[in-house]
């Protein structure tokens, strides 16, 4: 009677150990994630110098640098867009949409504040407090962390001036930026780049996830350790 009585505790037991693998093999996978129409792999640079190195400038820091490709795997072609990325912080719950390379290092930008506009050039030109909107120009919108896009200080105030300033010099920076983003276009071909975030404070490769929406549906990957 005895083991009969302990029996469903050893089932129990053994419920629980299934669960908790179960668990556990729900985690995203890593860096490299597929459906029926597409593969995407990722890596993740972080650190200042990797970026340099890449690049030739940090980009002034938090910036995070993520290596895309993207592998149609039908016949069917598919829409690559820098908007259908967003990158997630595990660690603190930042949310980034990727900058366009000229909200980093464009030659113009829109800025507020209660003394007159800031002259700036894009992301990295934007070093007063003030309101900016980096990459002045660009359809795109500017995208920035949690919802609080392009926004470096506070709101406007009612009496507050908005003036547009362009740089006599292009940042050759932008260059660089421009020949390595992820290129947006219609594609059945496999196509790589780069795709550039803001994340602000110290953040690993394995607090962050890559999240895609777009027309091949839903995926989402995390970062090696």
């Amino acid at each position: 009677m005895g083991a009969v009585v302990r029996l469903p505790y050893l089932l129990i037991g053994l419920l629980g150990v299934v669960a908790v693998s179960s668990a556990a093999e729900k985690k995203l996978p890593i860096e490299q994630t597929s459906n029926e129409l597409v593969e995407i792999s990722a890596t993740a640079l972080v650190d200042r110098e990797q970026i340099r190195q890449e690049l030739g400038s940090d980009l002034g820091g938090d910036i995070v640098v993520v290596r895309v490709t993207f592998r149609p795997v039908s016949d069917k072609p598919l829409q690559v867009s820098l908007d259908d990325f967003l990158l997630v912080s595990a660690k603190d719950g930042q949310r980034s949409q990727p900058y366009a390379p000229s909200q980093i290092a464009g030659d113009a930008t829109l800025v507020v504040t209660p003394q007159g506009a800031r002259n700036g050039g894009g992301l990295r030109g934007n070093n007063g407090p003030a309101w900016g909107i980096p990459g002045v120009g660009s359809s795109r919108r500017a995208p920035g962390n949690g919802g609080n896009a392009g926004n470096s200080g506070g709101a406007a105030s009612d009496d507050a001036k908005i003036e547009t300033k362009h740089s006599d010099k292009e940042d050759p920076l932008l260059a660089v930026l421009t020949a390595k983003v992820l290129p947006e276009k219609e594609t059945t071909e496999t196509v790589s780049g780069l795709l550039y975030f803001q994340m602000v404070g110290k953040l690993k490769p394995k607090d962050l996830e890559l999240h895609y929406k777009g027309p091949a549906g839903r995926l989402a990957l995390r970062f090696r350790p």
